[in-house]
């Protein structure tokens, strides 16, 4: 069994001037830290880098050179038997599943930021889109969120949206 924290669009420290202290207990608590990108500063990437047990990340478009050369656009990797793919923008939410298909074939899992709200859908051919939603900026959301799983004999399990207090 693999607990997973997915976190996308943390925007630190120009939305927040740091992570929630709920999120840093998450990241304590996960086996793999899934993280889709807009980072914005690189201070967030080396204390996440520190403190994960895993990390993996993507950038984002609001991410710098330091931060794109320190990270992939696309992520692909096997956690727990489940076949992970992480991208920080997949298009308009019309047409997202095909699209998705058609770009991340093999996956069972695509992992996904930049709109901050979250979603949880799965394509024609049977991939599991997830959006955390961000821990900092919940822009026209009602709550920050990010997502919690477990990944285990090649199923994702568990999936749970948490909603952080507003502050």
């Amino acid at each position: 069994m693999t607990r997973l924290l997915l976190l996308a669009d943390t925007h630190v420290p120009r939305r927040a001037r740091d992570l929630p202290d709920s999120v840093w207990q998450a990241v304590d608590a996960a086996d793999v830290v899934l993280h889709a990108g807009d980072w914005t500063d690189t201070t967030t990437l080396d204390r996440l880098e520190e403190r994960a047990a895993r990390l993996v990340g993507v950038w984002g478009n609001n991410d710098g050179p330091e931060l794109r050369a320190r990270l992939p656009e696309v992520a692909r990797e096997t956690i727990g038997g489940v076949r992970f793919g992480m991208v920080h923008e997949t298009g308009a939410a019309t047409g997202r599943e095909a699209r998705a298909d058609r770009a991340f074939p093999g996956l069972d899992v695509l992992v996904f930021g930049h709109s901050h709200i979250p979603w949880d859908s799965t394509t024609p051919d049977g991939m599991r889109l997830l959006n955390p939603g961000s821990p900092t900026d919940r822009r026209r959301q009602p709550f920050c969120t990010y997502l919690t799983a477990v990944a285990e004999a090649g199923r994702l399990l568990d999936v749970e949206l948490v909603r952080l207090p507003r502050r």
